[in-house]
């Protein structure tokens, strides 16, 4: 590994220029001409009354995953500008013209779920066996059965063409929310400067509690001014949600989240049930992290705090190496594909203002990569990150050569691949330590991740859910959401927390997402899952590589439930796994409680 890593992304290979790139502009107009003609095609068939043979059945689908490779595609470059400067008002135009294609393509869509509905059942099955549609008959199957409990193409069309400038409208209107906030610190020698949401969201889990608690004040004022606007965009996109399902017949507001991460309500209860179970060792270990803090309980701000020598700052060049070594003991092809990532820039690290908060990855399946984001700082928080998104970016990596439908797997079984990579650093790296001090940092490191899985992502839950529940009679106020979000982290943390973040529900991007709703359970599904399969892989050590790769490249292809009965051999709709997967997450408390003992 080289001792200077790129901090910055490289875009320009895959479309030069940036948002004013004529490759992307040529790449979108091709998309468009092909939209079209599949809109014609597919209307045309599905107006005339007759069934679709299976030659049609074929091109379409083929047509179907060329273009669904590109909108994905497309999405992504346009994310990707976005996220690194926040004031790219040509990014932002180009968001609305891709936004506008994908509505185009899934209103084509409908009219091809139409076809796949009005083919019978016995030309059905034949047509699945065959080369064409086999390698993604499941996500045929899936379709066509979607299909029956959706509106009549013609209304699910003008309903994905409303959605571009009302539902995706609102929800990227979060985008606006974060360039306009402004985020002032007085340093030590009287100087005040301005932070980027990015930059200042790092100051949260500060070494310093002064540090920590006037950037928490500054972050809660900012986003109470913001919290207006806030309040008016997730009104809107639950309002345009509810309203949909109603239409549709739906009741439950979690019937798209499950069906979209194909699981059943089972599991999910069955999960949170087994996680709600546990939090009461979780409790322990907070209240211990607060004497050592020398405080009465913990804070928000104080729960993701460094103990010891956490507080270090780890320079990038050294937390890539770090992170590579790790994988490298459980996969050399891991750790090759990670050194390739840091080598060919396909990380945007750099800490500078203008930047998105948060961090993500996002696949360029056409050019068969991916590229990172997030802003380092050098926290032992950043190394999880960075480990969490490169976990993301393998996963796409070794599904690259799969049917575009074979790739469109969910987030909670993407969430699995990214925490499981961060299990793999965390548990290496705890092994290794040298020092109390150490051991003890890189505990609390390990612990506050159960935290942030079993009781921050809860509350997460639980707030949506009731605000699902209120909403149906009408607009909640700043006020009435931020009540909702403190009950929520009450519950979700089980009283553990002194001051609570009643804006959180404003500041967090994944309420605002309208391709994901309920963003959040499939975080605490991965982590869990994922406790499982690295469970597995320490019983069989490095054979189990190559199998850890079949179940990636499977989770695009069937239910989780079949997923963990094909791999790993278990009931995830029972509880017996999800309890066996939180004792292994908190086996980590007794050893953290006995190193503090005489705290």
């Amino acid at each position: 590994m080289q001792t200077a890593l790129p901090t910055t992304w490289n875009l320009e290979n895959i479309y030069a220029g940036g948002s004013g790139s004529a490759a992307f502009n040529e790449e979108l107009n091709g998309m468009e001409r092909d939209i079209d003609v599949l809109t014609r095609e597919l209307s045309a068939a599905s107006a005339s009354g007759a069934p679709a043979s299976p030659d049609q059945l074929s091109s379409w689908t083929e047509a179907v995953q060329s273009i669904l490779l590109r909108i994905r595609q497309s999405d992504s470059f346009v994310g990707c500008l976005q996220a690194q400067q926040m004031k790219d008002t040509a990014a932002n135009g180009l968001n609305d013209r891709v936004k506008t294609l994908s509505a185009k393509f899934n209103g084509a869509l409908t009219n091809f779920d139409e076809l796949l509905l009005r083919t019978d059942d016995e030309s059905w099955g034949n047509w699945l066996t065959s080369a064409d549609a086999s390698p993604v008959a499941f996500v045929l199957n899936e379709r066509r059965e979607a299909g029956k409990e959706k509106l009549p193409p013609q209304l699910e069309a003008l309903a994905a063409e409303l959605a571009v400038d009302g539902y995706h409208g609102w929800g990227d209107f979060y985008n606006t929310i974060v360039s306009r906030v402004r985020f002032e610190v007085t340093e030590n020698d009287g100087t005040v400067k301005q932070l980027s949401a990015g930059q200042m969201h790092n100051r949260l889990s500060h070494n310093d509690r002064s540090v920590r608690e006037t950037a928490f004040a500054e972050w809660e004022r900012e986003w109470s001014e913001q919290g207006d606007l806030c309040s008016d965009t997730i009104n809107r996109i639950s309002g345009f949600r509810l309203k949909l399902y109603e239409k549709r017949g739906w009741t439950s507001a979690l019937k798209e989240p499950l069906a979209i991460n194909r699981m059943s309500e089972a599991t999910l209860n069955a999960m949170w049930d087994a996680v709600t179970e546990g939090k009461p060792r979780l409790v322990r270990y907070m209240e211990r992290k607060a004497k050592l803090l020398g405080l009465p309980q913990l804070d928000w701000h104080d729960v993701s705090a460094p103990l010891g020598s956490a507080s270090k700052t780890v320079p990038y060049s050294e937390a890539a190496a770090f992170i590579t070594e790790q994988f490298r003991a459980f996969s050399p092809d891991l750790a090759t594909f990670t050194e390739m990532a840091f080598r060919e820039a396909w990380i945007e690290a750099e800490d500078r203002p203008g930047k998105r908060p948060g961090g993500f990855c996002t696949s360029f399946p056409k050019s068969e990569a991916t590229r990172i984001f997030m802003t380092y700082s050098g926290t032992p928080s950043n190394i999880s990150t960075l480990a969490h998104e490169l976990g993301h970016a393998y996963h796409q990596h070794v599904m690259n050569d799969l049917p575009p439908l074979a790739q469109e797997y969910a987030s909670n079984v993407a969430e699995t691949a990214s925490t499981f990579a961060e299990m793999l650093v965390s548990d290496s790296a705890l092994k290794a330590a040298v020092s109390p001090e150490e051991k003890l940092a890189l505990l609390d490191d390990k612990l506050n991740n159960a935290v942030s899985y079993f009781m921050d992502i809860h509350s997460r839950f639980l707030f949506e859910k009731k605000f699902y529940e209120q909403r149906k009679q009408g607009m909640l106020t700043q006020e009435d959401l931020s009540k909702l979000m403190e009950e929520a982290q009450q519950e979700g943390f089980s009283g553990a927390l002194g001051k609570l973040h009643p804006h959180f529900w404003a500041s967090k991007l994944h309420f605002y997402l309208t391709d994901v709703p309920f963003y959040n359970f499939p975080y605490t599904f991965g982590y869990l899952f994922s406790c499982g399969i690295y469970a597995q892989a320490k019983k069989e050590g490095e054979s189990f590589a190559d199998r850890y790769v079949a179940l990636l490249r499977d989770t695009g292809l069937m239910t989780v439930e079949d997923l963990a009965q094909k791999h790993l051999g278990v009931r995830l709709d029972e509880p017996d796994f999800w309890r066996e997967a939180v004792k292994l997450a908190l086996v980590d408390v007794e050893e953290f409680l006995a190193l503090t003992e005489e705290a």
